[in-house]
């Protein structure tokens, strides 16, 4: 039997909210550091799903990407108690972190059976 893992769906929508928020950024405000960092993040992001889609075990750039967000997004939410941007990408990213930790702690159970 050949079992295939599924496309990572959450993690190519997590990817293109961050880059479409980065070009809205630009858009409203005319900040090229929300752009360039939007896109970039948006696209390691990307790149981190489409790991994960082809493996897997291939979590831990995804687990990256998002704890990071979570903590620089998280911190401006605090500092500014302004709920968009930075306190709607605190939270996805907060899911996606507890999405990518449930992953790599199922994956260290199925190691030890």
């Amino acid at each position: 039997m050949n079992f295939q893992m599924s496309v990572d769906y959450i993690g190519y929508v997590y990817a293109l909210t961050i880059a479409v928020g980065g070009m809205i950024g630009f858009l409203t405000k005319g900040s090229l550091t929300s752009c360039f960092m939007g896109l970039g993040v948006g696209c390691i992001s990307g790149f981190a799903a489409y790991r994960s889609s082809q493996e897997e075990k291939n979590w831990g750039l995804s687990l990256l990407v998002s704890v990071c967000l979570t903590a620089l997004m998280g911190y401006r939410f605090i500092s500014s108690w302004k709920f968009m941007p930075s306190g709607l990408v605190a939270g996805f990213s907060l899911i996606m972190v507890l999405r990518y930790g449930y992953r790599a702690l199922n994956q260290e159970k199925k190691k030890d059976k």
